[in-house]
C-alpha cells in the first residue's frame, strides 16, 4: 500500500504542476467577442506606422468572411473566393493549425510581408520584384482603404483566418502606402 500511495502523491504533484492544456488553447483559439477589436488594433498598428488612417470593423464584411470559412476548410487550402462573390472587397487569407496558430500568429503572417515591401506604385511594391510577396501586407496599410471585417473559423484541425476589406487596395498605378 505505500508504494501506491507514493504513486498517487506523484502524480497528483505531477499534475499540480503541468501546464493547464486548456489554457494554452484557449490562447489560440480566440474568444470571438475579442475578435474585432484585436484584429483593428492589429491592422491600426500596421497602418499607423506607415501614416495610414484607422480602419473602422465592418460588420457586413465579417459576414461575409464568415460565410467562406466553410468553403476553405472543404478545400483543405487557401484558395480565395471568385471576385464576383465579392464586389468592392480585396481578400486575405491565413491558415494554420489549431493549438499553434491563433489569431495574432495568423495577421503577423501577413504583417511578416514588409520585409520585402518597398514604398512605389503598386504592384512595383516588392523587393523581390513579386508583388504577390507583400500584397497581404500592401492590402493592411492601403490608405484608401476604410473598412475591415474578418472571420476566424475553425474545422477539421486547422485555423482560418478571412478579412475582407472595402474599398479595395492593391490597384495597379496606386502609390503604396
Amino acid at each position: 500500500m505505500t508504494a501506491a500511495r507514493a504513486l498517487i502523491a506523484l502524480l497528483a504533484t505531477s499534475l499540480a504542476l503541468a501546464p493547464p492544456c486548456l489554457a494554452a488553447a484557449a490562447s489560440i483559439e480566440p474568444d470571438r467577442s475579442s475578435i474585432p477589436a484585436r484584429i483593428l488594433a492589429l491592422h491600426n498598428r500596421e497602418r499607423a506606422a506607415v501614416g495610414a488612417p484607422p480602419l473602422a470593423w465592418d460588420p457586413a464584411l465579417a459576414a461575409s468572411a464568415a460565410s467562406y470559412g466553410p468553403t476553405l476548410a472543404g478545400l483543405g487550402r487557401l484558395a480565395h473566393s471568385p471576385r464576383e462573390t465579392r464586389p468592392g472587397q480585396r481578400e486575405n487569407l491565413a491558415m494554420g493549425s489549431t493549438g499553434d496558430y491563433g489569431l495574432e500568429d495568423l495577421v503577423g503572417f501577413w504583417v511578416e510581408e514588409k520585409r520585402h515591401f518597398q514604398p512605389g506604385m503598386f504592384p512595383n511594391v516588392s523587393r523581390t520584384g513579386y508583388w504577390k510577396d507583400v500584397a497581404h501586407y500592401t492590402q493592411m496599410i492601403w490608405k484608401g482603404t476604410t473598412n475591415v471585417g474578418c472571420a476566424f473559423h475553425v474545422e477539421g484541425g486547422r485555423n482560418y483566418l478571412i478579412c475582407r476589406y472595402s474599398p479595395p487596395g492593391n490597384a495597379d498605378g496606386r502609390s503604396v502606402p
